[in-house]
């Protein structure tokens, strides 16, 4: 079937999170029309299965997500100088629509040519991405068979990523021993101010970039907030006051006439690798120890650190990387093997098993350049969307060699 057209039958059905029914009832009938097994799992993700031509071959796994950021107002799309885009009144959806194109043609081509010897296709077309990966976490992956995973969800046709970052969030918190009146007490030198106190220990805790490999950024942590000074009062005076910008309207209603006796700070971490990620959060906490045992009974500081998503380490297997190599070269296409610095489904498959017991071993794929994803400019060059399928079609031919 012509991809570009695909595309735009899929992309046209608003699919915000949780709202992806209409486009997975389109998915289902492009697979009954053509005579493919396709069904709803317990959480209504819906998986595709190609059987195996050849059962000495192993099978493949293709996975994207069917919801997008956006409402479910009318997607009306517009052709302009080798661009899909929208008009301009919301999100166009390639995000994953994509990847979701690309998958499901590559099941419509392999049922209409079964003279190709493979090892089966299977397919996960999941739900809520975009918000809290709820789709990806309900995946029954003890009833998939591949090993080796194609997550379809890049923004850069070429992009072969073999490793992403994991997220934690820290939370440091500092309390003080005495509060006090901002005027009469502020001469008492054992009155600790919270947020002095944490202000000075967040300039000397480690802030960007941590580590580096080969130009690509591993592991790094930034600071999203320090709060001290907010009162119930205040915090109920901002919600009645929203005009003013969030922060400075926030900050504005924050009690200055006191003492702070708690103050907050709040970081994100991001790590392809777990023993960096760990050294980390050990300097971290070796600040901490330090601040502790300075101030002892009059000041304290705590730090927690919880997972939002694990990282997605590079595999020691480089199997898929020699086959996406040598379908590059088949294409005479560039391809960029590297790692990201964020986080997609392929953390979760590469923390997961098959059933079989073996661990998956996901990459993150390009197929299609997408910009301004997320926004009411986003749009897609169909050249590039043309090479994608190209691509994954070449790769699942030159894996099951």
């Amino acid at each position: 079937m012509d991809i570009i057209e695909l595309f735009k039958s899929l992309a046209v059905i608003p699919s915000p999170s949780y709202m992806e029914y209409n486009v997975s009832e389109k998915i289902k009938e492009y697979t009954y029309i053509n005579g493919i097994n396709a069904y709803y799992d317990d959480y209504q993700n819906l998986i595709v299965k190609v059987p195996a031509t050849d059962p000495s071959k192993k099978p493949l796994l293709l996975s994207s997500h069917m919801d997008v950021v956006g409402d479910s107002s009318p997607v009306n799309i517009i052709e302009n100088d080798g661009f899909l885009e929208t008009d301009k009144t919301r999100t166009l959806g390639a995000d994953d629509k994509a990847g979701v194109a690309v998958a499901l043609n590559l099941a419509i081509y392999l049922a209409h040519n079964p003279n190709i010897a493979h090892g089966g296709l299977e397919i996960v077309f999941t739900r809520d991405e975009e918000t809290n990966m709820t789709g990806i976490n309900h995946v029954k992956f003890n009833e998939l068979e591949s090993e080796h995973v194609l997550v379809l969800d890049s923004d850069m046709f070429g992009n072969f990523e073999i490793a992403g970052a994991s997220y934690t969030k820290l939370d440091i918190e500092v309390e003080t021993l005495l509060g006090g009146h901002s005027g009469n007490d502020i001469q008492d030198k054992k009155r600790y101010n919270a947020a002095n106190l944490i202000a000075q220990l967040v300039a000397k805790l480690p802030s960007g970039v941590y580590k580096k490999e080969k130009g690509f950024t591993i592991t790094s942590c930034n600071l999203g907030s320090i709060v001290a000074g907010a009162t119930d009062i205040g915090l109920e005076r901002f919600i009645k006051n929203p005009q003013r910008p969030y922060s400075k309207n926030l900050v504005s209603l924050c009690a200055d006439n006191i003492i702070n006796t708690c103050a907050f700070a709040h970081y994100s971490l991001r790590s392809s690798n777990k023993k960096y990620e760990q050294d980390l959060i050990n300097k971290f906490q070796k600040q901490i120890d330090k601040f502790n045992k300075k101030y002892g009974k009059w000041a304290s500081a705590k730090l927690v650190a919880k997972s939002h998503m694990p990282a997605f380490e590079k595999s020691n297997d480089k199997t898929m990387q020699k086959i996406a190599t040598a379908a590059a070269k088949n294409l005479n296409i560039d391809i960029k093997i590297q790692p990201f610095h964020a986080g997609a489904e392929t953390h979760i498959y590469a923390n997961k098993q098959n059933k079989n017991n073996i661990t998956f071993k996901p990459v993150l794929v390009g197929v299609a350049n997408i910009y301004s994803m997320h926004s009411n400019n986003e749009k897609v060059e169909i050249e590039s969307l043309k090479k994608g399928f190209d691509f994954v079609k070449e790769i699942f031919l030159e894996y099951n060699k």
